[in-house]
């Protein structure tokens, strides 16, 4: 017997801050979270710029955040996940945990620097830096006694937590499932991405735009409480939306390029579509990938015209990342909860950053502005390197799960 899958519970963080206030007051009113790095030097790269959390904006329960300091990921993902089990009313003791990370390794880091320095470790979680103790540790820390399991597979890993809970779930496998991922802006990683030139020099990204010149980083983390709809229903929880259909492909074109028609992209979204059950056309709006880089946005433009064909022209697409910056391991957790907004709302977020439309990126673009529109299905792609992909059909509440879900007001963690 297949079950439908029920989001009952979320908790948010980006660049703008804490919960869902903050991306309604950042990404859909059109704003930028990209400001000069302050967390390590600059000064041996390329860029400078990122989408930082320094402590503006709604702060992360429990956790201190300067700037110049680095929230951990365990510690976001733990507020995340406390936001996102109250909002569900559920402890949700025996639900797994999967979590999309590449480990914390501003905690390795910290850990031998105090070494050299003759200092203490102090209460740093050098073990943080492994992918697999992450997890383990929100797990723990909650008291949940599921299965743990860490997705590595970067810019999709969240996105595949994601599509594995909604498959357990739908199986009969699990009841409910605790699943998102995490990833701060890293002085590590930030010089990976600009050693290989994928980041650009300026304070903006510009998704799909003919002048676009690469990434940027961002924080960002998400959890979100995926259960049976007919046990949600059951115990009288409010349902936010549903996880209508998920995807995953991989096309090995290349380590790092992506497939020129975006082969894997446009498989991955349409087995999400079929196992939703849906046309293309059903389809009111697309969360694309969208980095900003010159052959990512040519790529997952192609998939989109494979995938829809001559309704391409009349499907609303935004790339949230000319507003958060590319959070990794975060983004499709991230965006999957921006994309339920967005149905929750009525409202469309904007791409920011697109000077010069690009004739090779020709799509119904919503540059700039957020868009009101009423959307019942929408669809939420992500890539990486290795040539992997995936993709969510995301479902707005239906009259029948109790009226429309009022989530604007923030837990209390």
């Amino acid at each position: 017997m297949a079950h439908e899958v029920a989001i009952t519970g979320y908790g948010v963080f980006t660049g703008f801050g804490f919960g869902a206030r903050a991306l309604r007051e950042g990404v859909f009113a059109g704003r930028s979270a990209f400001r000069p790095v302050t967390r390590f030097d600059t000064a041996p790269f390329h860029a400078t710029y990122a989408a930082e959390y320094t402590g503006e904006g709604p702060g992360i329960p429990g956790v201190s955040v300067g700037p110049g300091s680095t929230p951990g990921q365990s510690e976001v993902l733990l507020a995340c996940a406390r936001a996102a089990l109250e909002m569900a009313g559920t402890d949700a003791v025996d639900a797994p945990v999967l979590i999309g990370t590449n480990g914390d390794h501003s905690t390795g880091r910290r850990f031998w620097e105090d070494r050299r320095a003759g200092r203490a470790p102090g209460a740093v979680r050098s073990l943080d830096s492994l992918a697999g103790r992450i997890p383990q540790r929100i797990a723990e820390d909650l008291g949940l006694r599921g299965p743990r399991l860490a997705f590595v597979n970067a810019c999709v890993a969240a996105t595949n937590a994601i599509a594995h809970a909604a498959g357990l779930i739908h199986s009969g496998a699990a009841t409910t499932v605790v699943c998102g991922g995490a990833s701060m802006v890293t002085e590590d990683v930030f010089a990976r991405f600009d050693s290989g030139k994928a980041l650009t020099q300026e304070a903006a990204v510009r998704p799909f735009s003919a002048d676009r010149s690469g990434l940027l980083q961002g924080d960002g983390a998400a959890v979100l409480v995926l259960e049976s709809a007919a046990l949600a229903a059951a115990r009288g929880a409010r349902i936010l939306g549903r996880v209508a259909g998920w995807g995953m492909a991989s096309d090995a074109h290349h380590v790092v390029q992506p497939h020129p028609q975006g082969a894997g992209l446009a498989a991955a979204a349409r087995i999400a579509l079929r196992r939703a059950g849906l046309a293309p056309e059903r389809i009111g709006y697309v969360n694309a990938h969208g980095t900003g880089t010159p052959l990512g946005d040519v790529a997952e433009t192609s998939a989109l015209r494979t995938v829809f064909g001559e309704h391409v022209s009349r499907v609303p697409v935004s790339s949230t990342k000319g507003s958060t910056g590319h959070m990794l391991e975060a983004t499709g957790g991230v965006e999957a909860v921006i994309t339920l907004l967005a149905l929750q709302d009525g409202l469309l977020p904007p791409t920011l950053g697109m000077r010069e439309p690009d004739p090779a990126c020709a799509l119904d673009h919503i540059p700039d502005t957020a868009r009101p529109a009423s959307v019942t299905y929408a669809l939420s792609l992500n890539a990486a390197f290795g040539g992997v992909n995936a993709a969510l059909v995301l479902e707005r509440a239906r009259p029948t799960d109790g009226g429309e879900p009022n989530d604007r007001e923030e837990p209390t963690v």
